[in-house]
């Protein structure tokens, strides 16, 4: 709801026509002209949350002074870091960080019960879609049974997850879920449920239109920024208190203008030119800013481009990746079914009110860089982070420097490492390992593609790709070749839409030719549930150490997320996912080794096989249509037959039941009283983990498979769960006992306290190595507070709100790090876990930590200030103390409160029960 603005924003309130109706709506001229202050030249993004502020001003938690603190970010060179409360249209959630938002809430109404509050107060003011996608496992591949095998065994692991979160719908209002098997939540969103400008009625009944904007709990919502929706991820966490009215704290940021100029050449991809900009913009610094792209180059970019590029703004740091409204956005909303009278209220509006892209478009930005897309070239990113870009015909190379580096044998100057150290000879060697693979009649070796799947919504999102894939498949066919026998192939889509054009365009049975099968509409290999490798591959892998390698259309290849049998993982065009399942090899150059060969005998090579431009536009015009999105969307929350079979109670609190091991009641609000505390300073903490730079929130929660020696598989196999039920950590989320257990348990983290041991160890208390979790256990048992230790870039990657819930039943107090991603650092206030930078100079190695010191921070206490600076003691093993500064990210007085209640969900429970 619209709700009651004060006097001076109301001047600001005009009305418009469009589609035969007359809509009110918050005009920015209007407060231009009214004295508010100067706004024509803000960026269009930052006119979005300008907007917010004009239809929420009430005098307290809006004021006049925040709007026009708007217009002293143009004239201070768009920069004005003052603190306001932002309220997002809606919220968006997939499964994963849906199941656990959704415990929080029902626990919540367990807690408000308690402390004499109305259940019912638990409910979302704000509008929430869930979309189930995050649960399908790639089980069964590269056979035309795969798809239903894999719908069938995703039902019976996941069940229970199944009949809390339809018990959820029935229990919340403005609570909708989509079913199982529809896509991805991302895609979802910009195909069907984003509108661009939204619509809602005032306490008057007056319609009145405004920006579509969201939060969600992935971090790739920013995708839905192409279609010029201003959306981000937070954790669940603060989307819960999002949801529960509570508005988003944050700075007015800086804006980043990334001018695009030319156009994209032939034989690139939409992947091509956005692992490009994951580089720039990771090299130019982005963290906690917005980034709008502008520049004539927009023309040339179709929206599915623009989507590409926005979905990866968490790999390149930014909050957003924002494109303005053009006539390429109205276009992309006629052509997926969108209402005809929706299309022109956004224009109208646009035009109107300052958001319109024309070529007069020219505002002020913070900072700028620029890029020709005609310079752009065919490249692929990895092997672990998404920043890591490579020229396609450097790739081979590249790889061998990878696989000396990691054997320890390097000499190569520029090699991109595995290994943090190793000795190097005098001369280059070849150290890449065969392994002969038990009852097959091929050997494996370093650099064998063991995994090529199109995934992901960053690239299944977009008809060209796709659709290039597809032919790259067809000329393949048509030659006799298929995928390396060794390669597990698998096709998810981002949306049953995919399917529909990729059959009439006859190019599914191209793929299903060469393996690459539907397996699921979902996510899979991207959030790691890319399924078990063959036994006897994953064998080989493992007796031999073998450096094995993915190739995914996703986001994401941090480390360990993939697979535990893969070492190496690449970001790639669907096109390459192909052609890299055909030559089954990142040894090979691609682009002028042959990559297959007929069966005949005759070379093929990468040209051979890959599609015109010409020659995927005119498909993508044939069978991309609008009918396709209509009929697939018809129905989007009725689900199949297996959904609406599951069978739910119809109560208002959940009875939680106690032998589940995927749900269980969190302990966060029980026995808590209705005051709020202090925060005070931390004596004599022990370090539970020294931890190095880039650590990503995989690593500190990580989602996918674990083992039976592992705490969270111990503690399942206790409970009579056999290993093959295990599922993963992400499809758990819902249970606290299996999440704390996981906490930092990536198999492939490197507790600097231990020596060269990976996995999730540190020393206990009586200095023996141990698990972390055991350690926690044993430090809580005595009393004893905790801290976490990192480098640069602490908590990159997903808005996993676990990454903070499980440091913080761990028994940590605080993170120090040289900086924080936006998101993570959000997150550990929001569970009360104290974020603490350090200043100038300092950083674990200069200060000598070995993990066997104690920490003292004082001056938290009494009249702590956001972003104060505030000493640290540390005490060496030996004896010795050294003071430094820390400086202290509660960035806002309200993460304060957040703080001293325990969390923000605290906060908000306690707000709730007093006003009942």
């Amino acid at each position: 709801m619209t709700i009651i603005v004060g006097q001076d924003s109301a001047k600001a309130r005009k009305t418009l026509s469009a589609g035969g109706k007359t809509i009110a709506y918050y005009s920015i001229p209007a407060a231009e002209a009214a004295g508010l202050g100067e706004f024509s030249k803000l960026p269009a993004s930052l006119k979005v949350v300008l907007e917010n502020m004009l239809r929420f001003e009430d005098g307290k938690t809006v004021s006049l002074d925040d709007i026009k603190a708007f217009s002293d970010w143009g004239k201070n060179g768009g920069r004005n870091p003052r603190e306001i409360a932002y309220r997002p249209a809606r919220v968006l959630m997939q499964d994963f960080t849906g199941v656990p938002a959704v415990v929080d809430l029902a626990a919540m109404r367990d807690g408000i019960k308690a402390l004499g509050g109305d259940a019912q107060k638990i409910n979302p003011l704000t509008p929430v879609d869930l979309v189930i996608d995050h649960s399908v496992m790639i089980d069964e591949f590269g056979n035309p049974r795969a798809f239903q095998m894999n719908v069938d065994r995703e039902y019976e692991r996941n069940i229970e997850r199944y009949t809390f979160l339809k018990w959820g719908q029935k229990a919340f209002n403005n609570f909708r879920v989509v079913p199982p098997g529809t896509g991805i939540c991302h895609q979802v969103n910009l195909e069907y449920l984003a509108q661009t400008v939204w619509t809602d009625e005032d306490q008057n009944g007056e319609t009145v239109a405004y920006p579509d904007t969201l939060v969600g709990t992935d971090s790739h919502t920013t995708m839905v920024n192409g279609l010029a929706v201003l959306g981000w991820g937070v954790g669940g966490i603060e989307a819960e208190a999002a949801m529960l009215g509570q508005p988003v704290s944050m700075l007015i940021p800086e804006v980043v203008g990334f001018k695009l100029t030319g156009a994209m050449t032939e034989g690139t991809t939409a992947t091509d030119l956005v692992l490009k900009v994951v580089q720039l913009l990771r090299a130019k610094g982005v963290v906690g800013k917005f980034v709008e792209f502008y520049g004539e180059g927009l023309d040339h970019l179709p929206l599915a481009d623009r989507a590409t590029i926005a979905n990866m703004a968490p790999e390149y740091g930014a909050t957003c990746g924002f494109f303005p409204i053009d006539q390429e956005t109205l276009r992309y909303l006629e052509q997926t079914g969108r209402d005809k009278d929706r299309v022109a209220l956004v224009e109208a509006y646009a035009k109107e009110n300052g958001f319109w892209r024309g070529a007069d478009y020219a505002p002020i930005y913070t900072d700028t860089l620029e890029l020709d897309m005609g310079t752009v070239v065919p490249a692929i990113s990895g092997p672990k982070r998404p920043q890591d870009h490579t020229a396609l015909d450097q790739a081979a190379q590249k790889f061998l420097d990878v696989v000396s580096e990691y054997r320890g044998t390097s000499t190569s100057a520029d090699a991109v490492g595995m290994a943090d150290e190793g000795p190097a000879p005098t001369a280059p060697v070849d150290p890449r390992k065969t392994a002969k693979v038990d009852g097959e009649e091929y050997t494996i070796h370093d650099g064998s593609v063991v995994i090529a799947s199109i995934t992901s919504c960053t690239n299944t999102s977009n008809p060209y790709v796709m659709i290039g894939a597809g032919l790259v498949a067809r000329k393949a066919r048509a030659l006799g070749l298929t995928r390396k026998p060794w390669v597990k192939t698998s096709l998810a889509p981002g949306s049953q839409v995919v399917s529909a054009y990729l059959e009439a365009a006859e190019l599914q049975e191209d793929l299903d030719a060469i393996g690459f099968n539907l397996v699921g509409y979902g996510c899979t290999t991207c959030i790691g549930n890319s399924g078990p490798l063959q036994e006897e591959i994953s064998k080989a892998i493992s007796d031999n150490d073998l450096i094995a390698t993915s190739v995914l259309s996703g986001n994401r290849n941090f480390e360990g997320r993939i697979s535990p049998d893969v070492r190496a993982n690449y970001l790639a065009s669907p096109p390459l996912v192909v052609a890299y399942a055909l030559a089954g090899d990142m040894n090979i150059d691609i682009t002028k080794d042959p990559i297959a060969q007929t069966p005949d005998g005759k070379d093929v090579y990468l040209k051979d096989i890959w599609p015109s431009q010409k020659e995927i536009a005119e498909l993508v015009e044939r069978t991309v249509t609008r009918n396709a999105f209509t009929s697939k969307y018809a129905d989007v929350f009725k689900g199949d037959e297996k959904w609406q079979a599951v069978e739910t109670t119809d109560s208002e609190t959940y009875d939680w039941p106690a032998s589940s091991t995927y749900i269980q009641n969190p302990p966060y609000f029980r026995d808590m009283g209705a005051e709020a505390g202090t925060i005070s300073d931390l004596k004599d903490a022990r370090i539970l983990a020294v931890l190095g730079d880039m650590i990503t929130t995989d690593h500190i929660s990580p989602a996918g498979s674990f083992k039976a020696e592992t705490p969270a598989g111990k503690y399942l196999t206790e409970r009579q769960v056999p290993v093959r039920e295990f599922n993963s950590y992400g499809s758990r989320r819902g249970n606290h006992e299996v999440m704390m257990r996981g906490t930092f348990a990536n198999i492939r983290i490197k507790n600097e306290m231990l020596d060269a041991v990976e996995g999730g160890y540190t020393n206990g208390p009586d200095g023996q190595q141990t698990s972390i979790y055991d350690a926690s256990m044993a430090y809580q048992d005595q009393g004893t507070p905790l801290v976490v230790i990192g480098g640069v870039e602490y908590g990159a990657g997903s808005s996993r709100d676990w990454a903070a819930k499980g440091t913080n039943l761990l028994g940590v107090k605080a993170v120090i790090a040289q900086s924080f991603e936006r998101i993570h650092r959000s997150n550990l206030v929001g569970m009360g876990v104290i974020p603490f930078e350090f200043t100038g100079d300092d950083n674990r190695k200069s200060l000598g930590l070995t993990g066997m010191e104690t920490i003292s921070i004082s001056g938290l206490e009494g009249d702590l200030k956001p972003l104060s600076e505030v000493p640290c003691t540390i005490t060496y093993e030996d004896g010795t103390q050294k003071v430094i500064t820390l400086k202290c990210r509660i960035d806002t007085g309200i993460e304060k409160e957040y703080v001293e209640h325990g969390g923000v969900l605290h906060y908000v429970l306690r707000d709730l029960a007093k006003s009942a």
